[in-house]
């Protein structure tokens, strides 16, 4: 599976930022995964530019350009560091 993130990856407190709240999720349900940086910040202005080729693969997958996404091994793209959260606790890869 493949966790897309902005180029924080999984850094910062998971309260606080997105991709490491979904990476976090992932890691305490016992999930390895390969991760994914994408450029094209929202918040950066100077990246607006370059956020739809840096993201286009993101809104091929998901309809959206926002991470995080997850990609599992079937394909199916689950958007959203909520819905990934919730994901990751129904299907921990322990049971």
């Amino acid at each position: 599976m493949v966790l897309y993130t902005c180029g924080q990856k999984l850094t910062g407190p998971a309260a606080l930022h997105p991709c490491a709240k979904a990476g976090k999720a992932l890691r305490e349900a016992g999930y390895e995964f390969e991760i994914k940086s994408v450029g094209g910040y929202r918040l950066m202005p100077w990246t607006w530019s370059s956020r739809a080729s840096d993201r286009a693969e993101v809104k091929e997958l998901s309809g959206t350009r926002e991470v995080p996404i997850l990609v599992l091994e079937d394909g199916e793209v689950i958007s959203g560091s909520g819905e990934i959260s919730r994901w990751a606790g129904r299907s921990s890869a322990t049971s």
